[in-house]
């Protein structure tokens, strides 16, 4: 989704809470109220914390010429404004039993007014406040992201009743409906095209780059989930120069576009294995803290000093010690990192599966459909010597076109290309040979195409010694072989093929540059195709003839081996093998409900070339967590012995604040990001 777009469609509602108060943690980044609306709209937090630092100044520059009542004003004015939504959200959060950051920093602040320091604490307030106003600006950035993707359906569209058309909302919308798509018009519906040829632009959805063709399908009462990606249209997508009537096959709830809204909004409340890390370091962190605070407030006890000086060294140390910095440091990336994601045709549910990608070394592929495209193809036509190539494949298009087998259309198909108007003889009582072949009738002779097995032994006449040796050579190579015998003439064989994918080879070398040291091929053809497929793409391993069951026990002897995999397929009949790997990647999933529940990571797009952008993606998040908490680890490990040693409270505010808004800014990178070209 391109970023004009998003600011075409002007600001969402960010009144609008999430669905889920998750609430745990810090409030400002999970299930609170991140707009902070007031008078002056979203800005409005921002604005306090401006009118506080000017009422901050006022105060310390009347202070140097006069003492009193007035500057005292200005800095209790200062409280006032830079106090009023860290008070409110301190009140939320003791109300929900959670004594967190925003406490802890009315406490320093009213520690030092009870002292008389009102301009350090007027200071403290006056950062906190600016610092969780551009913290919540800059967050707001990712959320407006995700809400976005709900902005895309448009809200009315036009549908056709009998002879008549009318306007209707899009939420009215029942299955069957014809609705009728003008060019350059958003799409209204998931739905099946009709009637009508244009391209769509389906990037919002899918992320691919290039319009897809579409066109009408022949038959109108096409299932929507057997439909080809050709007659298939998603709500949210932009059509291209044509017209299109697309009859409605899903609710505007139910469409793909508001199932990734909802599951990437779901996606956000999961937390990492690091977040769950870092909310437990926490709840034994802040309480440990406050421990040694109420310890240092006795200081004065120990050593010769006064208790405002022990006072207000414990509130310094609580200023450094409050962890905001680590509360946020995790949550934004994954906010970032599942925002960006979207936008690229990505679906990942939650942390767990963002980090996990992230860290992993062996992928497994399933092979059809997945490495390679599914549809077989001839790749070889092998005559007997003196025959030209067109009269063995005239016989067999002739032939397979009776049949309704997978390899008999492929014969149909390219054979009837490679033709280019060769004239094509018509066969006729055409017989099955169950698990061998075909057998019919083609200009009063028998033809029989059919496995070389059946032509090994028995009577008859046998290939030549050249053809039987090319027909070999070819099921090694791990081809489907079919030979063409007419009665006791053999013209030859034709080599079929599951062909791979043109992007797969070019993604594996991409998988390895980042890291991925064993990539296997799981598949339920024979041995020799899958060898065949692996040795293309350069695959580290390939296992051939696997039940459903099997791809499981490799999933779980892999997992032993090497701690954490992936699995990419199809998700469907590859869901057992999905659900077990430690990721779980579907691939082609928009419209496919199966694929939607149950991969962690859904490729919208049935393009592998988003394999590695999800991977580099989750590297880079991975990357930038680790950062993230090295900062704020690191600045909390700093700031504690300073302010033992007489750091005072603004220095404290100033460098705590700052490592806040250096983590939310590393964690947005993230909706920058581009895989590297190889």
């Amino acid at each position: 989704m391109a970023a004009d777009e998003l600011s075409a469609k002007g600001p969402p509602d960010h009144d609008a809470k999430p669905a889920d108060d998750h609430g745990k943690g810090h409030d400002h980044t999970e299930g609170g109220d991140h707009a902070h609306g007031g008078m002056f709209g979203e800005r409005t937090e921002l604005i306090f914390a401006g009118l506080s630092g000017a009422m901050l100044a006022a105060g310390w520059l009347i202070s140097q010429r006069m003492d009193g009542a007035l500057p005292l004003g200005f800095y209790i004015a200062a409280y006032g404004f830079g106090g009023y939504f860290t008070l409110k959200e301190a009140v939320g959060n003791l109300l929900k039993r959670r004594f967190e950051i925003d406490t802890l920093m009315l406490v320093a602040a009213a520690g030092a007014a009870t002292l008389g320091e009102w301009a350090e604490g007027a200071l403290l307030l006056f950062l906190f406040s600016t610092g969780h106003a551009l913290e919540h600006y800059a967050m707001g950035r990712a959320r407006r992201a995700i809400e976005a993707l709900a902005k895309l359906a448009p809200e009315q569209a036009t549908v056709r009743r009998g002879a008549t058309t009318q306007d209707v909302p899009v939420r009215d919308l029942v299955v069957g409906d014809i609705v009728l798509v003008r060019p350059n018009e958003r799409i209204a519906a998931d739905g099946v095209v009709l009637a009508g040829e244009s391209s769509v632009d389906q990037a919002p959805i899918t992320g691919e780059s290039v319009p897809v063709d579409k066109r009408a399908a022949t038959d109108p009462a096409l299932d929507f989930n057997k439909a080809a990606a050709e007659h298939r249209v998603f709500a949210g997508t932009i059509n291209g120069p044509g017209a299109l009537d697309v009859r409605v096959a899903r609710k505007a709830s139910e469409t793909t576009l508001a199932r990734v809204v909802k599951m990437v909004a779901e996606a956000e409340a999961q937390q990492s294995p690091t977040q769950q890390f870092t909310n437990k370091f926490e709840r034994i962190f802040v309480p440990s803290v406050l421990a040694g605070v109420g310890l240092l407030m006795l200081a004065w006890v120990v050593i010769d000093e006064p208790f405002s000086v022990s006072f207000y060294r414990a509130m310094a140390v609580l200023v450094a010690a409050s962890p905001c910095a680590l509360a946020i440091s995790v949550p934004s990336a994954v906010l970032s990192a599942v925002a960006r994601a979207a936008r690229g045709g990505v679906l990942v549910k939650g942390g767990g599966p963002l980090e996990n990608l992230g860290t992993l070394t062996a992928i497994a592929f399933d092979k059809t459909g997945t490495l390679t495209e599914g549809k077989p193809r001839i790749t070889d036509v092998t005559t007997a010597e003196g025959l030209d190539e067109r009269e063995l494949l005239s016989v067999a298009v002739a032939v397979e076109s009776l049949s309704d087998h997978p390899l008999a259309a492929a014969v149909v198909r390219d054979g009837g290309e490679r033709l280019k108007g060769y004239p094509v003889p018509v066969a006729d009582d055409v017989q099955s040979l169950t698990g061998q072949g075909v057998q019919a009738t083609v200009a009063g002779q028998t033809v029989v195409i059919g496995k070389p097995k059946m032509f090994e032994g028995g009577s008859g006449a046998r290939p030549s010694d050249a053809l039987w040796s090319a027909i070999q050579q070819l099921e090694t190579s791990g081809r489907t072989v079919m030979v063409v015998k007419s009665d006791d003439r053999y013209l030859g064989a034709i080599g079929v093929m599951d062909t791979a994918r043109p992007a797969a080879e070019g993604v594996v070398a991409r998988l390895r540059t980042m890291g991925i040291t064993r990539i296997v091929m799981l598949s339920g053809d024979n041995q020799s195709v899958a060898d065949a497929i692996a040795a293309k793409l350069g695959l580290d391993e390939a296992m051939g003839g696997l039940m459903p069951e099997d791809k499981v026990r490799i999933i779980k002897e892999m997992k032993a081996s090497e701690g954490r995999v992936a699995m990419i397929g199809d998700g469907v009949n590859d869901a057992p093998a999905l659900a077990n790997a430690t990721v779980g990647i579907a691939m082609g999933a928009a419209g496919s409900d199966v694929a939607l529940e149950t991969a962690d990571v859904a490729l919208m797009a049935d393009d592998l070339n988003h394999l590695p952008f999800a991977v580099g993606l989750s590297r880079k998040t991975s990357n930038i967590i680790k950062q993230n908490l090295w900062v704020s680890l690191g600045m909390v490990a700093v700031l504690i012995p300073a302010t033992l040693f007489g750091l005072k409270i603004g220095a404290a505010v100033i460098f705590h604040e700052g490592s806040t808004l250096l983590v939310v800014a590393n964690a947005l990178r993230l909706l920058a990001y581009r895989e590297k070209a190889v």
